[in-house]
């Protein structure tokens, strides 16, 4: 080992530095203390894809429902420069293809939904050399970006934070992806050792709690860095209530298995027995027999150390539950987020700041659980740490939440009552993640290092409200796609799918694209004539909509009547008379200036009110061709609402004098299109109204042109 990689071993195998505060009297000391933590966390990152064997097991998907490694390895970098080029910190993108293949699509997905897609992924080396250019770049940012603390959620810093809470997530998520790989793709490095110590498993107990008030939430002016969901302040009284003292440990769920509790269907509610159906599961997924159990490590299989956590999804600890239940006569269950919450007060819980930390948290210990007597918490032990914690509570929001505009995806497609939370950390996690007020939930028959503990209390835990879209500008396209007209002027979206299907006449019509679909209304009346239509929009939350009409065939929103006063409402498909077009449509988040490859062959492509809100339209324009078939039709419309808060001056494609006369967006895109394209028939005006209130509205006209793809 030379000089140089035994540095970088050393440095590896430090202690993670903690996440930043955010205030602080010297911004000198604050910013090289952002870029220790920056290059800390990046190099980490690095370090964990080494335990790789070879270059195939970046591109060998470890499980079907999520991206090969070489995703992730890309991902966390493109994230970087993603965000920071839209936070206006970075001039340009580094390289567009690769920031556009490692994007998005990161979500777990349905237990029986399998990706096909095709994808041309980069090589290795490519994403080592785009790793370091970004690091750099980076770096860049942070050592001569002006510092005012604190550093506020809409200030610059802010952005800069994010990324490297970020990367701190998929850090531990692709821990979990790895300990799903094929032994042959995995080697055990120094810098990610497993915990060696197993000791005789102890007889777990009930512990009362007394009752108390549990504060939830944090302020805007909290000291550390926090996610959407985060922010807010619920507060709750509880009830006495008992929990156990220990996490649930592999010898206390071996009982469960060999009472039959995986083949016993009275435990399982109707998730559960779907989804152990349809896998069939009949123990833990990192068990392991080789005629005696073992457990799967990240880089290895040991002999099972019984007195370590179990690690289950939550339709196993609920069946766990309920077994309990039954064996011992008493309410067992999953804890409340509200009750972990007073169990984390009671047992006098400080959040990791010492180094090493009081649990296994942060890998500051092991690159594994470790036994579940180790760590105490108070007369509790492993409160934090050593592995997630599933509660009976799916996500929601806390009243007043709001969501980042750099990143509306982050906690928005959660709430839908099918990701729960966990709480408490577990031995990979770090940063934020180690907060009492981190909130992260995932889907219930989601693997991650998480386990549970379980509590005994005859009080109900009570669902989250069902969640109403309760943001005002989502709220208004909610009712601008699905809700009433207003004024006699007919459904906006509607109308444009109506001309782009009459302007198509006798032509094939296979599939469309709905370039710029927002809430997705015209996606849907689309597929009235298409046999597939895709839905692509720059704001995740955009598709979310229309992915929940698709799945759901509602949606829920609330809209601003005056003041503080709302009203809530609900749209369908089967009361718009397009319920059998869901199955024709699908929704994706994109950028159509720098749209993925498998996203042509299209017969029409439908972009509505986009081009004077793309920061390079005349990127879009000048290869939008090669997305259509030849002879298929462009429809473009837009209200030519030029400005430099969306689109650079330089940028724009019209609405401004060109050698001393006017030029206008028609003239543009007759320049720009023109090499490829006829315009068929004269430009129209289609006017639309926008509800702000019920005493306020938007009247406007968006100018629509057809253009056939000629060569």
């Amino acid at each position: 080992m030379t000089a140089v990689e035994q540095q970088r071993l050393q440095t590896l195998l430090s202690v993670l530095p903690r996440s930043p505060l955010l205030s602080g009297s010297d911004p000198g000391a604050k910013r090289a203390e952002i870029a220790d933590y920056f290059t800390s966390v990046f190099d980490r990152y690095e370090s964990l894809f080494d335990v790789l064997a070879s270059d195939a097991a970046f591109y060998d998907k470890p499980i079907a429902l999520r991206h090969p490694l070489i995703f992730y390895f890309g991902h966390t970098a493109t994230f970087y420069t993603n965000k920071l080029v839209l936070a206006k910190l970075l001039p340009e993108r580094i390289d567009p293809q690769l920031e556009s293949v490692c994007a998005v699509g990161v979500d777990e997905m349905s237990w029986d939904d399998l990706d096909d897609t095709h994808y041309d992924w980069p090589s290795v080396g490519q994403v080592r050399a785009y790793r370091q250019k970004v690091r750099a770049a980076v770096l860049k940012v942070i050592n001569n970006l002006p510092l005012h603390l604190p550093i506020q959620w809409d200030g610059a810093w802010w952005p800069i934070m994010m990324c490297i809470e970020h990367e701190l997530i998929h850090l531990e998520t692709s821990t979990v992806l790895i300990r799903q790989h094929k032994l042959d793709y995995v080697k055990s490095l120094p810098q990610w050792a497993p915990c060696r110590e197993q000791r005789a498993a102890p007889d777990n107990e009930l512990l009362t709690l007394p009752a108390g008030r549990v504060t939830l939430g944090k302020a805007r002016s909290a000291q550390r860095y926090g996610w959407d969901n985060e922010y807010g302040e619920r507060q709750v009284d509880l009830d006495t209530f008992q929990a156990s003292r220990y996490l649930a440990s592999n010898a206390e769920f071996l009982q469960f298995v060999e009472a039959g509790g995986y083949a016993d269907a009275t435990l399982w509610d109707e998730e559960g027995l779907k989804w152990r159906d349809y896998t069939a599961a009949r123990h833990p997924p990192f068990w392991v027999w080789h005629n005696t159990w073992h457990l799967r490590l990240m880089t290895e299989e040991v002999n099972m150390p019984w007195d370590w956590p179990v690690e289950v999804n939550c339709l196993e600890a609920s069946a766990f539950c309920r077994w309990k239940a039954r064996e011992t006569g008493k309410p067992i269950r999953l804890p409340s987020e509200d009750e972990w919450y007073r169990l984390y007060d009671h047992a006098g819980v400080q959040e990791v700041a010492l180094e090493p930390a009081q649990a296994n948290l942060q890998l500051d210990h092991f690159a594994s659980s470790c036994p579940v007597t180790q760590f105490a918490h108070g007369d509790f032990f492993d409160v934090v740490g050593n592995v997630w914690q599933w509660t009976q509570t799916p996500i929601y929001p806390f009243d007043g939440f709001q969501v980042h505009r750099l990143y509306d995806d982050f906690t928005t497609p959660t709430f839908d009552n099918q990701h729960n939370l966990i709480k408490g950390g577990s031995w990979a996690s770090c940063g934020n993640e180690t907060l009492r007020s981190a909130r992260y939930a995932f889907r219930r028959h989601f693997f991650q290092h998480a386990g549970f503990r379980y509590v005994s209390s005859n009080a109900q835990v009570k669902e989250p409200n069902a969640y109403y879209e309760s943001d005002r500008q989502m709220s208004e396209y909610a009712e601008f796609h699905y809700g009433n007209s207003y004024f006699n002027v007919p459904n906006f979206p509607r109308a444009m799918a109506e001309l782009a299907i009459s302007a198509m006449a006798d032509q094939p019509a296979k599939t469309a694209l709905d370039l710029g679909c927002a809430s997705g209304r015209a996606t849907f009346e689309l597929a009235r004539h298409f046999e597939h239509v895709t839905g692509i929009d720059f704001s995740a939350r955009f598709v979310g909509q229309g992915a929940e009409m698709a799945k759901q065939g509602v949606l829920r929103y609330t809209l601003t009547d005056e003041g503080e006063l709302v009203s809530y409402r609900a749209s369908n498909l089967a009361d718009l008379g397009l319920a059998d077009c869901a199955s024709k449509v699908t929704f994706y988040q994109g950028d159509a200036c720098n749209l993925k490859p498998q996203f042509s062959g299209y017969d029409l492509i439908l972009a509505v009110n986009l081009i004077d809100r793309l920061y390079n339209p005349a990127r879009f324009l000048e290869v939008v061709h090669q997305r259509l078939n030849l002879g298929g039709k462009l429809v473009l419309a837009s209200p030519y609402t030029w400005l430099e808060e969306h689109t650079p001056r330089a940028q724009w494609v019209g609405g401004f004098k060109k050698d001393g006369e006017n030029y206008t967006t028609l003239d543009g895109l007759q320049d720009m299109l023109g090499k490829h394209f006829k315009r068929v028939g004269e430009p129209q005006k289609i006017e639309f109204v926008i509800r702000e209130t019920q005493h306020k509205f938007q009247h406007s006209y968006s100018e629509a042109s057809v253009w056939e793809r000629i060569l």
